[in-house]
């Protein structure tokens, strides 16, 4: 019963993604491109790129998907925005928290646009990578990728030759994370997305930010550092690890925070009122405006998060949101086990757009077919947990997908055009430090 559910469920979703990005494109080839490019991402191969793909999908070359994701008239953009609405469509009537994070993909080139010695926690730590800023709407069975969009460090952006090369459009200049954040929660705003909450991780912290998201009308808990500064109602300034010292001992409280393999996880939580700073011009000082504090039951390790919400609030509220900003890691490792989201080995602004763009698509469609299956099935057996996502892909992989081509004519012809390939390039690069070399 909830194989057939989840087989009528992913067609009716793909169908209408494919739908809805149709007028996207300008040719109906290219649609079916992009079809099979989306399709093939779920496909089960090595590593996910132009070559395997097109190897796996039965085409003699990757002439096609390159040519899709680089210079084929398809207004991605916009695809975005129409695939944006589908989720919230298919999300209608339940409340979102807009999450935002990001998340790098470790480069070897500094050519690859976006790409410089930068700080990402996919790599741990710095190094050459490219960085992209992502926002998810996550309600408590739903967690899918809205929008995304790649941080082009302040010395790429300035850098007309290289923007040039790697055909970055003229109108996008440099912006901070922080930027790009608020407008994609604008964005997402505009297109219907229904929430009333933004969490992020300490980066997205900045009082301008925090500022903005109350300008568009929602509540915030983000995390912050021990050293933060806030005020007390006394217009004291305190260290965040200070301030939760007026915290007395029967003032924490144990609350559940999500189920995991080794059971239920449980953490200390404590709140004390602070001071507003962020109140945007012509908007009175009002709402519930706390510092949040989390304590390890075993290690004693206390993170914080500063909060606000625009009518009174408990602490379970605040904690069920906070809580809700781990689900993006979630989506991220999906996307990079099962969509190809940090394996795309494109360089270009377009074909990196377009790759990413695809991928958020493969997720969306998993997630919300998943959502879907699970509501439309009856109850299970209470042994089972409900299908997840990766779950899903076996499903579809073994009885929905076309299958990886596996034939032995089609294999020799894909070994001979890479030896081939490989060979012609081989052969430049000699030819280039042949010439560097000279006097």
């Amino acid at each position: 019963m909830e194989a057939t559910i989840a087989q009528a469920a992913w067609g009716r979703v793909f169908r209408a993604a494919m739908a809805a990005i149709a007028g996207c494109f300008a040719r109906r080839e290219t649609r079916a491109t992009a079809a099979e490019m989306i399709t093939g991402l779920l496909t089960e191969v090595d590593t996910r790129n132009c070559w395997t793909l097109a190897e796996a999908l039965g085409h003699p070359g990757p002439h096609r998907q390159q040519h899709l994701l680089s210079r084929a008239r398809f207004d991605h953009d916009q695809a975005r925005e129409e695939i944006a609405r589908l989720v919230v469509r298919e999300l209608a009537g339940q409340e979102a928290v807009l999450v935002a994070d990001e998340t790098g993909d470790a480069k070897s080139s500094a050519d690859c646009v976006g790409a410089g010695r930068q700080y990402s926690g996919a790599i741990k730590g710095v190094g050459l990578c490219q960085v992209a800023v992502h926002l998810a709407a996550v309600t408590e069975s739903v967690r899918v990728v809205i929008d995304r969009t790649l941080y082009l460090p302040r010395d790429w952006a300035a850098d007309e030759e290289r923007r040039e090369a790697a055909g970055v459009p003229e109108g996008i200049m440099f912006a901070t994370k922080l930027q790009q954040t608020a407008a994609m929660v604008k964005n997402a705003l505009e297109l219907g997305a229904r929430a009333r909450w933004f969490t992020g991780d300490d980066v997205y912290s900045g009082r301008e930010l925090r500022r903005e998201i109350r300008e568009f009308g929602l509540g915030y808990a983000v995390g912050v550092s021990h050293t933060y500064t806030v005020t007390d109602g006394a217009g004291r300034r305190w260290k965040a690890r200070q301030m939760i010292n007026k915290v007395l001992p029967h003032q924490w409280m144990r609350m559940q925070t999500g189920h995991g393999t080794k059971g239920t996880r449980e953490y200390d939580w404590a709140w004390l009122d602070v001071r507003a700073d962020d109140t945007p011009d012509g908007h009175e000082d009002d709402g519930t405006s706390v510092l949040v504090a989390r304590r390890h039951r075993y290690t004693g390790e206390i993170s914080f998060f500063r909060c606000w919400s625009t009518e009174d609030v408990t602490l379970a509220q605040l904690v069920e949101v906070i809580c809700r900003r781990w689900r993006i890691e979630e989506i991220f490792q999906l996307g990079k086990t099962f969509t190809g989201l940090d394996e795309g080995q494109v360089t270009c602004w377009n074909s990196w757009m377009r790759w990413s763009l695809f991928s958020l698509v493969a997720s969306a469609v998993l997630a919300l077919t998943a959502a879907a299956t699970t509501t439309a099935s009856p109850a299970g057996p209470a042994h089972l947990v409900p299908l997840t996502c990766p779950e899903l892909v076996r499903f579809l992989r073994a009885f929905v997908l076309t299958p990886p081509v596996r034939d032995a004519k089609h294999i020799l012809h894909w070994m001979a055009w890479r030896r081939r390939h490989q060979a012609i390039a081989r052969a430049c690069h000699q030819r280039r430090h042949a010439l560097q070399d000279q006097p």
